[in-house]
């Protein structure tokens, strides 16, 4: 049973999570020795645990990946290359977990995000715009005299990604000491969403470490997706576009044969679901009832940057709601069309209600989305 007194504290605790134990006493009224006791109990009794006090029976996403400053160019005309280009230069918040965490929550689901921030300017702005946006950011850890993350990118007059630098150093302080810290976060998260940003021994320790939670891989690059390569199979989801399915299945895909092969080799591994984004072709599905090609709709495309980390907050979304893998797919697609509408990496306008009126403008709707 909760005491009264118990009860205080876990309210208190539900109103501020981070609060501590000196200003939980002089709320009371009560000796901070008496709260460590009390806090020790609610650990006990399995309502709170952990740096935090995260509450046992929360729902929420945790994200574990990139978080950055993208700066990106956008040429007024043809881009042409070895050559000064007039046109705009927008900087924003960018990172693939940190993009996929804000979509989430723009779906209405809670998020905490798991990265690395530097304490320079662009560290400082990371973390005052995501809190902003809604993504508990009380978990990241925060270095010292480390730069933070930053995406140089040039877009061409299509809104494609033409030529990017990738500053991310600091992401290989994610290691596996800092992550077995934040266990009872992961364990007791409704799914754990990973990118290949990670140091390719943190990612094996989340797959050995965590096989009984619903893991969903984003495999951002070829050459960051060759880290998990041989526990593919220790991942729930993974949306991998054409060219990273084939360094991780090593098979050429050239046609819809081909991707029924790769699929089956990520199912024969242990995947459960299987999502291989084929740009403007659409999305080839895969479980191991079903498999299948959804075209993507004709779409006016302003900025391509965001399209894949949108992709992946629908299927989680979702997932959640337990639609069937046909109906994430098409959510999902759906929510990539929006974020392709919008020269920001993150549509402001991106929310559910959105989403679902872009699947039925698009014919993308199920009776079931």
């Amino acid at each position: 049973m909760i005491t009264e007194r118990e009860k205080e504290i876990l309210s208190l605790i539900q109103k501020n999570p981070m609060i501590s134990q000196q200003d939980l006493a002089d709320t009371l009224g009560i000796t901070r020795s008496s709260i460590a006791v009390h806090i020790t109990n609610l650990m006990k009794k399995e309502y709170i645990a952990g740096k935090g006090y995260i509450i046992k029976n929360e729902n929420y996403i945790t994200v574990i990946g990139g978080t950055n400053i993208d700066i990106q160019g956008f040429p007024n005309n043809d881009l042409l290359l070895n050559d000064s280009n007039p046109g705009k230069i927008k900087m924003s918040l960018g990172g693939v977990g940190r993009n996929i965490a804000e979509n989430i929550v723009k779906l209405g689901i809670d998020v905490k995000l798991i990265s690395a921030i530097g304490d320079d300017l662009y560290g400082s702005k990371i973390l005052e715009e995501c809190t902003l946006s809604g993504i508990d950011m009380s978990h990241n850890l925060f270095l010292r005299n480390t730069p933070s993350s930053t995406y140089l990118s040039v877009l061409d007059e299509s809104g494609d990604m033409k030529v990017a630098i990738a500053h991310m150093d600091i992401f290989d302080q994610l290691s596996i000491d800092f992550i077995r810290e934040k266990s009872y976060l992961l364990k007791n998260a409704q799914l754990i969403v990973v990118d290949t940003n990670l140091p390719k021994e943190t990612l094996h320790y989340l797959a050995t470490h965590f096989s009984d939670q619903k893991l969903f891989l984003d495999t951002v690059s070829t050459n960051k997706a060759l880290k998990v390569k041989d526990f593919i199979g220790a991942f729930h989801t993974i949306k991998p576009n054409k060219l990273e399915a084939e360094v991780l299945s090593g098979i050429k895909i050239d046609s819809d044969k081909d991707l029924e092969k790769a699929c089956n080799y990520f199912l024969d591994q242990g995947v459960e679901q299987v999502f291989i984004s084929l740009g403007k072709d659409g999305v080839y599905y895969a479980n191991k009832e079903l498999q299948n090609k959804i075209p993507t709709p004709t779409c006016k495309v302003i900025n391509a940057t965001g399209a894949g980390d949108a992709f992946m907050a629908g299927l989680i979304s979702a997932h959640l709601n337990e639609h069937s893998i046909e109906c994430q797919a098409r959510f999902a697609i759906a929510s990539s069309i929006l974020a392709l509408s919008h020269e920001s990496t993150i549509n402001p306008n991106f929310s559910k209600e959105n989403v679902i009126k872009i699947a039925k403008e698009m014919n993308l709707c199920t009776n079931n989305i």
